[in-house]
């Protein structure tokens, strides 16, 4: 994920979104940038003064050009750092109504409708992304990690 600096109390605050089609497809990020690379969901980094849903809105529209009316909390994705306290935590939603064309890509990657079971089982998932996934599928609501600050790497803990 890409650096950004903490609100005042050490969070940093993002969002990721499930866009679901009528026939059960979802819709995929191919990211092609460096610090998260790999097939994803859209989302990012929630702004200064914007709500969470409408940061993930926001997002869904910036990477796949298209407009979603609402969107749904699936649970929460969040990292601990061991040393320092400071929290990154994902807010996750699911949307199914939305209007456009998905575009053909952005500067962050490709978008393309994908059958479920295909992107489970995909040796090209982003990092850690395979964890996220049964809190999206509604397995769990919440997905945990403590980590040291540098790696993403720690033993998940779902509840």
């Amino acid at each position: 994920m890409s650096e950004t600096k903490p609100f005042g109390n050490g969070a940093k605050f993002y969002n990721m979104t499930m866009v679901v089609a009528e026939d059960g497809r979802v819709l995929v990020l191919d990211r092609i940038k460096t610090d998260w690379p790999g097939l994803t969901f859209p989302g990012g980094r929630v702004e200064k003064g914007e709500s969470f849903a409408a940061s993930a809105i926001r997002e869904i529209y910036e990477e796949t050009g298209l407009t979603v009316s609402s969107v749904l909390p699936c649970g929460t994705v969040h990292w601990a750092d061991k040393e320092t306290g400071h929290r990154y935590i994902e807010f996750l939603y699911k949307a199914t109504d939305f209007k456009g064309e998905i575009s053909a890509g952005t500067s962050e990657g490709k978008v393309f409708w994908m059958n479920p079971d295909d992107l489970k089982s995909s040796a090209r998932l982003s990092p850690n992304f395979d964890l996220y996934l049964p809190v999206f599928f509604g397995e769990f609501t919440e997905l945990f990690f403590e980590w040291d600050g540098k790696s993403w790497d720690g033993v998940p803990q779902y509840f």
